[in-house]
């Protein structure tokens, strides 16, 4: 059972964020507000927001999870300066629910039982074959460390968060005026053209000297950095490793063969060829009749004595068997359509059907053989019944071991990790070099990383695991050395510096370049002419819209940022591209949206401006009460 929720909660780790989750879209909007105190000591709690304290373990267990998360998706270490972002959102996450919810908890906002229990049991984590099951519940949050209650009582919390945020949105509109301007902003197009200066031509001119990536490398130190790293001693254990040790008794193998045997039954096959008449469509009345009138004529031809085969390859239009004389090969009922495959399950062997109607059009079907179904016995299938039965006795054997075993790294987590695998049938093994992008044979995987980076393996020296690898493969693990990242010496990552420095430098002369050709612009040179002197192409003038993918979108965006267009007074600008060199841009014209002719797409649009009309005032309402509130943060209970 514990292996099946864990199964599940590898795409259910959003429960530990349970608290964000209603307002995370709008907490990911937000800036930073608030009378913040961070000149304290080192207090136990996380965070305080007006008097109330946030556990630091809550807020530990949060950010190890996102940790996690974005190392994954990473598949590395995470930069100090992305880290420091990633900590500060989370605490303005939970400074900011703490806040909605006293703020609903001072409107008077109440959640019934009812509601709660009905969100509960909704939960869609916690159902099996579509129903609520209370035993994959109760698992799947004991695995975060919360029970039914405690989860209710946040879920309740959540509701009436929740409830908070629809009365502010209730009345929230935009007038008839902002919306006609918010389609004119929407639907706004505008007239450019553009030539891209590629960065491979100024490459050729950088020469990197040693002062150059001297300075680079001091100027960056945190690029050349090495990752964080442990060596690494686990313990696996495989299913197939189990099963291997599974006694097979053949009075048992035969009990168990015969309350199984249904699973070694090959259903009936049946091999066919066919003659299909396509129709031109359904609604194509004439085209339909003439196929019809064409596979009755074929019919009458091969029921006199014609050859089936050669008829197919004369007639079908198939293109998939009419060059093997309309044969479709040994196959099940479920291969074909249900009116196809009703009318050949129905016949007899060398029997030729009537045209048969299916979406494709009409078939004539000859049944050429049939292999009814067959149970394999024993003997027949011997190699694969006894292995089928060492992987159920082994699941089970697995099971229970991965529980025994959890219970006793949770009771002895400093015990001997070879003492363990000896218990517990465990395979050791050892990586030399694990980053928090995986390594070795343990692959990557966010769980695991989670674990050997985490305080209870690092510091404490204590086993950490088991973690799930897959369904049939578990490890758990001990740190035997742990390597904090440091400088890479500059001639070992000179050859990155190089390329770090050559781009920047071709860039700056790729965007000098185009700073030049722009005044020779203003100054009335033509840009087909300005193009040809920097060896480039300027495009086509064309009207594009916000979202158009037709232009990059470095180009795009620049272009609708762009003031000041006037009748016969073009604009211009010089782009430094991100990914180098850059592009010389001319917007020469502004044409404001209007709704379309899509009245179903202007519905959704006013939609969309409602709703971020909505937010905005919402973000509004958010931002002055944190403004309003006392924060006492605590951000080395992160690190």
């Amino acid at each position: 059972m514990l292996q099946n929720i864990g199964d599940v909660l590898k795409g259910q780790r959003w429960l530990a964020f349970l608290i964000l989750g209603l307002l995370i879209l709008v907490f990911a909007l937000w800036g930073t507000y608030g009378v913040v105190d961070l000149t304290f000591g080192t207090p136990k709690y996380g965070l305080k927001v007006n008097g109330e304290e946030v556990p630091a373990a809550e807020l530990q267990r949060a950010w190890q999870d996102r940790q996690s998360q974005y190392q994954q998706q990473l598949k590395g270490d995470i930069p100090p300066a992305m880290r420091t972002q990633l900590q500060d959102q989370l605490l303005d996450q939970f400074t900011r629910e703490t806040l909605m919810r006293q703020r609903a908890t001072e409107r008077g906002f109440r959640v019934g039982d009812d509601a709660v229990i009905n969100a509960y049991k909704s939960e869609s984590a916690f159902q099996v074959d579509g129903k609520f099951n209370e035993m994959a519940a109760k698992g799947m949050l004991a695995q975060i460390g919360l029970t039914p209650l405690s989860y209710e009582k946040r879920l309740r919390e959540s509701l009436r968060i929740s409830q908070l945020e629809q009365s502010l949105r209730i009345g929230d509109f935009m007038t008839p005026t902002e919306l006609q301007r918010a389609f004119a902003l929407e639907n706004e197009q505008r007239e450019v053209r553009y030539a891209l200066l590629p960065l491979a031509p100024y490459l050729a001119a950088v020469k990197v000297s040693d002062a150059q990536a001297k300075a680079w490398y001091d100027a960056h130190p945190d690029d050349y950095l090495s990752k964080e790293s442990v060596r690494l001693q686990y313990a696996e254990l495989r299913l197939d490793t189990v099963a291997a040790g599974i006694a097979v008794n053949p009075a048992d193998l035969e009990a168990w063969y015969k309350q199984n045997q249904s699973r070694y039954v090959e259903p009936e096959k049946r091999r066919a060829r066919h003659i299909l008449f396509t129709t031109g469509g359904s609604k194509d009345a004439a085209a339909d009749a003439a196929a019809l009138v064409k596979a009755q004529s074929v019919l009458k031809e091969a029921r006199a004595g014609g050859d089936f085969s050669a008829l197919a390859k004369k007639y079908s239009q198939d293109p998939g068997s009419a060059r093997q004389g309309g044969d479709l090969g040994w196959a099940l009922r479920g291969a074909y359509v249900q009116a196809f495959a009703d009318k050949l399950f129905s016949m007899k062997a060398g029997e030729t059907s009537e045209p048969v109607k299916t979406q494709f059009g009409y078939h004539i079907i000859r049944l050429d053989e049939v292999q009814p179904e067959r149970a394999k016995t024993l003997a027949d299938a011997r190699a694969q019944i006894e292995g089928d039965y060492r992987r159920e006795k082994a699941a089970d054997v697995f099971g229970d071991r991965q529980e025994r075993l959890q219970q006793k790294v949770e009771t002895t987590g400093g015990a001997d990790l070879n003492a363990l695998a000896q218990e517990f049938g465990l395979t050791l093994g050892e990586v030399p070099e694990y980053t928090r992008g995986g390594g070795g044979p343990l692959g990557v995987n966010a769980d695991l990383s989670g674990i050997v980076f985490s305080d209870t393996v690092l510091k404490d020296h204590r086993i950490g695991g088991p973690v799930a690898l897959a369904d049939d493969r578990l490890v758990i693990v001990k740190m035997l050395e742990h390597r904090m990242p440091k400088a890479r010496p500059l001639a070992e990552v000179r050859a990155d510096i190089n390329a770090a420095v050559a781009r920047e430098e071709g860039t700056r002369a790729a965007r000098a370049a185009a700073e030049s050709a722009r005044k020779r612009l203003i100054a009335g040179a033509s840009l087909d002419v300005v193009a040809k002197d920097l060896k480039a192409t300027a495009t086509a003038a064309a009207f594009v819209g916000r979202g158009d993918p037709q232009l990059p979108a470095q180009i795009r965006d620049a272009a609708f940022a762009a003031t000041g267009m006037a009748p016969g007074k073009p604009v211009y600008q010089a782009i430094a591209m991100e990914e180098g060199g850059a592009a010389l841009l001319q917007v020469l014209s502004v044409k404001p949206g209007t709704p379309g002719a899509n009245a179903a797409n202007d519905q959704q649009l006013m939609l969309g401006f409602n709703q971020r009309h909505s937010e905005a005032d919402l973000r509004a309402y958010l931002a002055e009460m944190q403004r309003r509130a006392t924060v006492r943060r605590n951000p080395a209970i992160l690190n």
